[in-house]
């Protein structure tokens, strides 16, 4: 780019179109409008930061990953362009040198945020003054910020529904005639990847029987992850979900808001949360990869973002612990679903919570009509807009988005110390396991412990010693060598089991000979599992250390294994699961 710059091209584009990047939040936005210039040798796509948000941290790493030409925002100002994309409202965009268009960077436009100059330009920064909220213009949708000197700037205003277009012309019909209703790709992204619930499921860990709790924030401080508005329940609420939420049952994973990810540092985020991430708490990528975790979850537990509107219009069950009172649009959909949206009691025991939220919920299908009136059409409604604001004529291949990557797996090792509710029934062991003694808690109890505890005391003190490493792990020496030596340093511990993958381990128990092979099993031999039902024979539903903990107890009440083996049926996990025990001498 710049003077001279036709010596050394190697093609000469038609069309200049600028990514103009505020933060990570609406980079997000910006990523899912790529594919729509993809194959097209006519177009050459650029970035730049403007460097007007407060969270700066992160863009460089993005624009790494992209690899495409940066420009310095004050380049990008002097540059003739032929389209410019933002998905906020930051810097002067107002002096851009070509056409113009912006869409949202969330679930249409729902925060209010004072004028530009006076105060944070953050949106959703918000007056924590009470009253103040219906005095202040919404973002993105009012003369304060579509208008520079009294004129409209914008060529486009991208919307996803028309009652952002009625909100539009009340407030500031000057801007009326940029306004174009073309979707919103983010959630058909969504649309288009529901079939592979079970795989997003699978790559978070999450076994069958088990639901999937997602925690969401926005980055207010009147959210979920915030300590403003006279509240700050996060801090007792993620030990209180681990303890009380059987760790077979349920699986717990987090979705903050990037400028909460970005803002604090990632770093500083972990920090904060190493316990609920040791009591098997999984962080999701704010990113590229919390939509894949919105459709994977049971349950929302969340505030009044935009991640919370989208988690309902995709029907999933929704409890708030955060309503965000003043900072939301009175007359946006989401401030009506934040009204009416069932409430998170913090004190209040959680398990019934959840429970009840799940299995009372019922969908409604007005939350998805107000995201989009153009479901699953965004990419050729936003092409066609993008190209005529080019003046090219458009690709004559169909439009479309790119699916949503299936996440890297996380199986959500938990490391605190379990503690173990069980009960034998002959060869059916009914196993409960959780961080804490849950209330009302009946049956035998032990006390299984991983051994990357973060207190080694805990081994001391533990029945059960937990590892999980690959087979052949030469560090450990094997199942059969760190098994003995386990037992050889703990005199107290009775057990050590060694989880070899996500359907078996090897468990080593004081006072027998040997080794022991635990594995799923589908009761295919005609043994203890035999006449069992199809969900009883699915192989691989249950943790293998939940089948060393029901083997443990087992043992303790007299149980024998014999030369040919034998199988026993954990209760536990959402269902009935066999698993074979053999003697590895």
């Amino acid at each position: 780019m710049g003077e001279g710059a036709g010596r050394w091209t190697s093609r000469a584009a038609q069309r200049r179109v600028l990514l103009v990047v505020h933060n990570v939040t609406s980079a997000g936005r910006l990523l899912d409008l790529l594919p729509l210039f993809h194959d097209d040798f006519r177009v050459q796509v650029l970035v730049t930061s403007t460097g007007s948000s407060a969270f700066q941290s992160g863009i460089r790493e993005l624009f790494r990953d992209l690899e495409l030409p940066e420009l310095p925002w004050s380049q990008a100002l002097s540059t003739p362009l032929d389209l410019a994309i933002s998905a906020s409202f930051g810097g002067e965009l107002e002096l851009i040198q070509g056409k113009l268009s912006i869409l949202s960077h969330g679930v249409g436009y729902t925060k209010k945020l004072g004028k530009p100059g006076a105060g944070s330009r953050e949106p959703g920064a918000g007056s924590r003054e009470p009253g103040a909220g219906s005095r202040e213009p919404t973002f993105g949708l009012s003369s304060e910020w579509l208008l520079a000197g009294g004129r409209r700037f914008v060529d486009g205003l991208v919307l996803s529904h028309p009652e952002q277009l009625e909100r539009l012309a009340r407030v500031c019909a000057e801007a009326a005639p940029a306004a174009v209703l073309a979707g919103d790709p983010c959630f058909d992204r969504m649309l288009a990847a529901r079939p592979y619930r079970d795989r997003f499921r699978r790559a978070l860990g999450v076994r069958r029987g088990q639901r999937l709790v997602v925690l969401n924030s926005t980055w207010n401080p009147e959210g979920l992850f915030g300590n403003g508005g006279g509240q700050d329940v996060l801090p007792a609420l993620l030990p209180r979900l681990a303890a009380e939420l059987p760790a077979d049952d349920y699986r717990l994973a987090a979705v903050l808001h990037p400028n909460i990810w970005y803002g604090h540092g990632p770093g500083q985020i972990r920090a904060w949360l190493d316990r609920a991430r040791r009591d098997g708490l999984t962080l999701v990528d704010p990113v590229h990869e919390w939509r894949q975790a919105l459709l994977a979850a049971d349950l929302v537990l969340g505030d009044f973002g935009a991640v919370s509107y989208y988690a309902a219009a995709l029907g999933t069950p929704v409890l708030l612990a955060a309503d965000g009172a003043g900072v939301l649009d009175p007359e946006a959909p989401l401030a009506e679903f934040v009204r009416r949206a069932p409430r998170l009691e913090p004190r209040a025991p959680l398990l019934p919570q959840v429970r009840r939220g799940i299995d009372a919920h019922r969908p409604d299908p007005a939350h998805a009509g107000f995201v989009t009136s153009e479901p699953g059409r965004s990419a050729a409604l936003l092409r066609r807009h993008f190209y005529a604001l080019m003046d090219l004529p458009e690709p004559t291949g169909p439009a479309a988005l790119e699916p949503l990557p299936l996440p890297p797996y996380r199986p959500g090792k938990v490391t605190s110390p379990l503690h173990v509710r069980t009960r034998v029934e002959g060869t059916d062991v009914v196993v409960e396991r959780s961080t804490g003694h849950p209330p009302g808690a009946a049956g035998d109890a032990h006390l299984a412990v991983h051994e990357d505890t973060r207190h080694p005391g805990d081994l001391d003190v533990a029945d059960l010693i937990l590892r999980d490493a690959a087979a052949d792990d030469p560090r450990l020496g094997g199942p059969g060598t760190w098994t003995a030596e386990v037992l050889r340093l703990h005199p107290h511990c009775s057990t050590a089991a060694y989880v070899t993958g996500p359907h078996a381990c090897v468990v080593r128990s004081r006072g027998q000979r040997g080794t022991f092979r635990l594995t799923a099993d589908t009761g295919a031999d005609g043994g203890a599992g035999a006449g069992a039902g199809a969900r009883d024979r699915a192989p691989g539903d249950a943790d293998p250390a939940a089948y060393a903990s029901a083997f443990h107890v087992w043992l303790a009440y007299g149980g024998t294994v014999p030369e040919r083996g034998i199988v026993l049926r954990l209760h536990g996990a959402g269902g009935v699961h066999p698993f074979r025990v053999e003697a590895e001498g």
